[in-house]
């Protein structure tokens, strides 16, 4: 049986997936309880929930350290305890410094969301870092992800930062950009343009906290955004 902490947007995805294959049990703070039967689980108290081998918390990284202090009491021995924020350097100095070391811990970022994972898992990628499981259990986990064809790229939460912040924050943040602009499609425009509107759609669904929390919480961001517009002026001043 698998715990999930949170039922957002990421938390539905993740509940609706994991039921096809185990129990899944899911605590949220208001009541979801008739959607989280549609996808196959069931709503538990919190109590229940981190009574699990795995506990998967699907919450935002600004509540994350509050969720870890709630949770650290009621955790069981030898429970691995899943992360799955879009950042990583922080999560992980902060679940460390929180959890027993009876309890294992896997960092995650699925490079992937509701709507682009809507109809498969097929060939999207996941990164996970080991932060503190046994092998035996870590092959097992990789194992079962590797059954539903992800793309498995494993590395340390500083490389995963530091590359996050121009492959995801930066792409957002021109995303944002472009529709601050007012990008929309035109009668006469160009493969480029449309290209340029794709990444419009890849954004336009996720939170502004979820885009806050990408930039505020990654030590990489703001160093990647600042050259991103440094490289912006000086192109622009070769245009006078």
């Amino acid at each position: 049986m698998i715990g999930i902490i949170g039922f957002g947007r990421f938390g539905k995805l993740t509940a609706r997936y994991l039921a096809e294959d185990f129990e899944v049990v899911v605590y949220n703070r208001s009541d979801k309880s008739t959607e989280i039967k549609r996808c196959g689980a069931r709503t538990a108290s919190l109590r229940d929930v981190c009574r699990q081998k795995i506990v998967i918390i699907c919450v935002p990284i600004s509540v994350l350290q509050d969720v870890l202090a709630e949770i650290e009491p009621l955790l069981q021995e030898g429970a691995v305890v899943v992360d799955v924020c879009s950042v990583k350097v922080y999560p992980v100095r902060w679940m460390q410094a929180a959890l027993p070391e009876t309890v294992s811990i896997l960092a995650t970022h699925p490079i992937f969301g509701p709507d682009s994972a809507a109809n498969s898992l097929k060939g999207h990628k996941i990164f996970m870092s080991p932060i503190r499981i046994d092998k035996k259990h870590y092959q097992k986990v990789k194992a079962y992800l590797a059954s539903k064809e992800l793309v498995l790229i494993e590395s340390t939460p500083e490389d995963h930062d530091e590359q996050i912040a121009v492959s995801l924050a930066l792409t957002h943040y021109i995303g944002r950009s472009l529709s601050a602009f007012g990008a929309a499609p035109l009668g006469i425009d160009s493969e480029g343009y449309k290209r340029l509107l794709h990444i419009l759609e890849v954004v336009e669904n996720d939170t502004w906290q979820l885009f806050h929390d990408m930039h505020h919480y990654n030590p990489y961001a703001q160093e990647k955004r600042a050259a991103f517009m440094q490289a912006m002026q000086k192109i622009d001043d070769q245009l006078d």
